[in-house]
């Protein structure tokens, strides 16, 4: 039975990234209030046909996605849309880290590198753990709905407002 799982699984992440080639131009925008509304997040998530933007487990996503923009602040939904600057100021600021911190010149350039890839993961909304599983990516848990679905599945853009705050 583990094995018969196993296969689906993998039969359908495998569909799933077939299906990422397609336009995706149907979809919500869903948004979020946190209770005690300091926090209120709007998340524009794409699908390829409104029937499939009606269904409930499309809502749900849009809904755990929406949350988790809620509750940890990403710059960006994927690595390409942070912005150069600022992930040339992270790289001269872990490069001096690592000078700081008596590390040897030869192995600054690795110790940037892979704190920058921490910097991603922590800051891109794709690579982040799921906040209601760790175990996933907020990318696994859209590979999975693709999977579902049937559809191409994409998180076009989102917007977080917290009050005090710019």
């Amino acid at each position: 039975m583990e094995k018969a799982i196993t296969f689906l699984r993998e039969k359908g992440i495998m569909s799933a990234t077939k299906k990422s080639s397609r336009e995706a131009k149907e979809g919500i925008i869903h948004t979020y209030v946190h209770p005690g509304s300091r926090i209120a997040t709007m998340v524009e998530i794409n699908c390829e046909t409104d029937f499939v933007a009606r269904n409930e487990s499309f809502q749900t996503l849009a809904r755990d996605i929406a949350m988790q923009v809620a509750a940890t602040k990403p710059l960006a939904v994927e690595r390409a849309d942070v912005p150069q600057e600022a992930a040339e100021k992270e790289m001269d600021i872990f490069r001096n880290q690592a000078l700081n911190e008596g590390k040897p010149a030869q192995i600054v350039e690795r110790i940037v590198q892979g704190r920058l890839e921490k910097f991603y993961q922590e800051n891109c909304l794709l690579e982040q753990p799921f906040i209601r599983d760790t175990d996933k990516t907020v990318k696994d848990l859209i590979t999975d709905a693709v999977a579902t679905l049937g559809e191409n599945i994409v998180v076009r853009r989102f917007i977080r407002y917290e009050l005090g705050s710019e």
